[in-house]
């Protein structure tokens, strides 16, 4: 792998189920799209999580009321303390295979110091450099959308 990872690499087993389910039976979830230069910001998941020790795009569930600006900026909060300074288009979205949620991939801007909160391992690769490595699945769809670009 030649990209720059801030931890060692972790392997686990996916696990945990979604509690609540929509009465349409999809639970939207934004995952943000960060760049720079030819490099995509990814982070570990963690390990209690479901598909834990997998690598994804940052990004969460919308609460209730949220669009898919308002519910990038608070994750890209929660998760990485940076502020969204602008949201970008939506540029891929499907559904994950085994669960009820539909992930939408947003190009978005930010500004400050990445501090994770909620990836247990942060780093920048290239598409090519990602599509070697194990990601969720739905991630690695995307990345797949992009390498064959």
């Amino acid at each position: 792998m030649h990209g720059h990872a801030l931890c060692p690499p972790l392997l686990v087993e996916p696990m945990d189920v979604p509690s609540e389910v929509p009465p349409n039976g999809v639970i939207p979830v934004v995952a943000t799209v960060i760049r720079r230069g030819h490099h995509l910001l990814v982070g570990r998941r963690p390990l209690d999580k479901r598909h834990g020790g997998l690598w994804e795009f940052p990004g969460g569930k919308l609460e209730p009321g949220e669009d898919w600006a308002a519910g990038a900026a608070r994750e890209l909060l929660e998760e990485l303390g940076l502020a969204l300074v602008r949201a970008g288009d939506l540029v891929f979205a499907a559904r994950d295979p085994t669960s009820p949620y539909r992930i939408v991939f947003m190009e978005v801007e930010v500004r400050g110091t990445i501090e994770p909160h909620e990836h247990i391992e942060i780093g920048w690769f290239t598409p090519s450099e990602l599509a070697e490595m194990p990601l969720a699945p739905t991630d690695a769809a995307f990345v797949e959308s992009l390498v064959g670009e």
